[in-house]
């Protein structure tokens, strides 16, 4: 099996439905071998998220907890027109940022082209790095589209396991869909990112319900951004130089 050690998706109780606190999330990822997890807990529109404040206030989390690298970061929601539920001021103190579209957000999405263009706004933000959950039920999006504006923007697109764990009930028919994403990725080259969207301690770096992707012949480990925790650290390098150049410029 495929080792990844690194979790890019993770969620603490900050998100109001997640049930393990940061200490305990470094913990579990220590337990598993992870070498580093982002903490991206909902954005404030999520009902009992976390208040602005949450994510104001991240930097007295240690850059390290059990010899784990935590990555600072938010899954914003993806809301109309492509608007995201932090404000760039808010954004840019943030290491690491992914959106997604939720329910009970306060969005007025209704179908396929409205989540579809939603989500192609949002990869137009400078500070976006990830599309958490591209392939589910729920929010179906035209993935082609999706795919070209994710490497024009520079955007990853995710690999979520969670959206196959044998726990849920809303997995049927998709799996083909993900399994295109690793064609569109070789075709307009843009990375892909293994995670496990853990809500719980026990769940980081949980893949194995991803078993049928890694075991596609269109795999291909370079596609994977969060590869090896050197991958992530280089990219977050390279997005940091890009984010000084762009305020040099406004």
């Amino acid at each position: 099996m495929l080792k990844i050690d690194t979790d890019l998706h993770t969620h603490t109780v900050a998100s109001g439905h997640a049930y393990s606190t940061v200490d305990e999330m470094a913990k579990g990822a220590f337990t598993k071998g992870i070498k580093l997890i982002a903490v991206t807990d909902h954005g404030p529109q999520m009902p009992g998220g976390p208040h602005i404040y949450h994510f104001g206030n991240f930097s007295i989390v240690p850059d390290k907890l059990y010899g784990v690298r935590i990555i600072k970061g938010v899954e914003a929601n993806i809301l109309d027109e492509g608007k995201l539920d932090l404000a760039a001021e808010e954004l840019e103190r943030l290491e690491f940022v992914s959106a997604g579209i939720h329910r009970l957000t306060g969005h007025n999405l209704k179908n396929k082209k409205d989540y579809t263009e939603a989500t192609i706004r949002a990869m137009e933000n400078p500070h976006l790095d990830m599309i958490t959950h591209p392939v589910q039920r729920e929010y179906p999006l035209d993935l082609e589209r999706v795919a070209r504006a994710a490497a024009e923007n520079n955007v990853i697109l995710e690999l979520n396991a969670s959206s196959y764990s044998p726990k849920k009930d809303h997995t049927r028919g998709i799996k083909s869909e993900s399994l295109r994403l690793l064609k569109l990725a070789k075709k307009y080259g843009f990375k892909l990112a293994v995670n496990s969207d853990a809500h719980f301690h026990d769940e980081i770096g949980e893949y194995s319900s991803l078993n049928f992707i890694f075991e596609s012949e269109d795999f291909d480990r370079n596609l994977i951004l969060n590869r090896s925790q050197k991958s992530v650290i280089n990219y977050l390098k390279k997005r940091e130089e890009r984010l000084s150049e762009l305020k040099k410029t406004v």
